[in-house]
C-alpha cells in the first residue's frame, strides 16, 4: 500500500474556498481505480492547516492519479491560493494492524 500525507496552509481570505476544493478533490479521488481512501481534514490545532491522508493500492495508481488533469489543476489552485507551497510525503506502507492488535 502507498500512504500519502500532506498539508496546505489556508489563506484566511480563501479558507472556505480551499476547504471546498480539498473536499471536492478527495471525493473525486476516491472514485479513481486504486484509491483505498482519500480524506482532507482541518487541523484541530491550527485551523489554517488542511491535512490530507490517502491510501493507494500501488505506485502505479498514484502515478495515474497525479497524471490526471483534475489532480494537476487542484495542486495549481492550492499553490495559487496558499501563502506557502503544499507539503507532501509518500510512503510505502504495510498494514500491521493484525500483528499488533491480535
Amino acid at each position: 500500500m502507498i500512504l500519502i500525507t500532506g498539508h496546505v496552509i489556508l489563506a484566511p481570505e480563501h479558507r472556505e474556498r480551499m476547504i471546498a476544493l480539498g473536499a471536492e478533490h478527495s471525493a473525486r479521488s476516491r472514485e479513481e481505480t486504486g484509491c483505498l481512501a482519500h480524506h482532507c481534514h482541518v487541523d484541530v490545532e491550527n485551523d489554517l492547516r488542511l491535512v490530507f491522508v490517502e491510501e493507494w493500492e500501488s505506485v502505479d495508481a498514484v502515478r495515474a492519479h497525479f497524471a490526471l488533469p483534475a489532480a494537476r489543476a487542484f495542486v495549481a489552485d492550492m499553490r495559487a491560493l496558499s501563502p506557502e507551497p503544499p507539503a507532501i510525503r509518500i510512503h510505502a506502507a504495510e498494514d500491521v494492524t493484525a500483528k499488533l492488535m491480535g
